[in-house]
């Protein structure tokens, strides 16, 4: 009996010390970018914008390519981390095929673009999105750098490299990574994403800014993440704008616009993990989005229709000195992700 215990003693220190050398390793790697870092600087090569174009955009959480709509995720009550490696490349193919078809976009904010993770089995998605925009200018801000996320144990989601990417017809004279400030309690914190959003400059011939901003908020937070993050972004919107700028906010924001009333014909409004910005957050400007379709779902089970919770937290946000002329989500019943595209068409004022 007594050399058994001992055993069992000697195999707990061993699992004692995996785990501990595991939890250093993963505390000594973990990323922790600057709060301000500048990831495309070309002043002399920037294009200028006439102050009377009809400006269009589209914004689309990719879900890395992984959470088409027969998948459920374990971060919302699911029991998957991926799908088949034919799946991911499938929902790779059928994005890349949409966004051949619709390459006239003058801007694209995209999120989740995975650059080498496991859980796309190494595809490098932003590589393959910009192959489809050779005239475009690219810019990405990584938000998610983990060497390996345990969670959750029995299969484990592995390595992850992912972040924001905006593409634009335009040659931006500058384009920066902001971080959020706030994140999880450590140890969680280290294996979660760093949140940020991506800020693009473009010259007017008014001799104003259009900045156009690509965001992600927190997600499965209990709200204050959110907060914090809002409150920053606030004095940078306000700042920005104080200055005559004009000022694009768009992506997948983790909460719904102030106010929102959903008018889904036959999805079901996801009111159990609601969370609804205030409706004193900035006045005057304006709240772009579409009602009557979803932009995500909920993954605990796999997509479907009239049962699947849903809800709307992709959007934008205009400054007062633009006027919004059409928006649209585009309705793929969440085939290739589990965020749908946002189409907008705006005018500076």
């Amino acid at each position: 009996m007594r050399k058994i215990l001992k055993i069992l003693f000697y195999l707990f220190i061993v699992i004692l010390t995996i785990f501990g050398s595991f939890l250093l390793y993963a505390t000594v790697d973990d990323y922790k970018p600057d709060e301000k870092i500048v990831v495309y600087d070309e002043l002399e090569n920037a294009d200028t914008i006439s102050d009377t174009l009809k400006i269009s955009l589209m914004l689309w959480n990719i879900g890395y390519c992984g959470l088409n709509a027969e998948m459920d995720f374990f971060y919302d009550g699911g029991e998957k981390t991926r799908p088949e490696k034919e799946i991911v490349e499938r929902n790779i193919a059928k994005i890349k095929n949409y966004l051949q078809k619709y390459n006239d976009i003058d801007f694209y904010l995209f999120q989740e673009v995975d650059k080498k993770s496991n859980r796309s089995y190494k595809f490098n998605e932003y590589d393959t999105i910009s192959s489809i925009f050779p005239k475009y200018n690219a810019v990405y801000a990584k938000n998610y750098d983990v060497f390996f996320v345990p969670q959750p144990i029995s299969s484990p989601m592995g390595s992850v490299n992912s972040g924001l990417m905006t593409l634009s017809k335009y040659a931006p004279s500058k384009a920066t990574r902001y971080s959020f400030p706030g994140n999880y309690q450590w140890p969680i914190g280290i294996f979660f994403l760093d949140r940020c959003f991506l800020v693009n400059r473009y010259n007017i011939n008014n001799g104003k800014e259009l900045i156009i901003i690509n965001i992600h908020n927190s997600a499965y937070d209990d709200g204050s993440l959110k907060q914090q993050q809002m409150e920053y972004l606030k004095i940078f919107l306000v700042d920005e704008f104080k200055k005559g700028n004009y000022v694009i906010v768009g992506g997948d924001w983790n909460q719904c616009p102030p106010n929102f009333s959903p008018n889904f014909k036959e999805d079901i409004m996801d009111n159990e993990s609601r969370t609804d910005i205030n409706e004193n957050y900035l006045k005057k400007w304006t709240w772009l989005y579409y009602n009557m379709l979803p932009t995500n779902r909920r993954l605990k089970i796999n997509y479907q229709k009239g049962k699947t919770l849903t809800t709307v937290i992709d959007y934008y946000l205009l400054s007062p000195n633009i006027e919004a002329l059409y928006i649209k989500n585009i309705d793929f019943n969440f085939k290739y992700s589990d965020h749908q595209p946002v189409k907008a068409i705006i005018k500076l004022k």
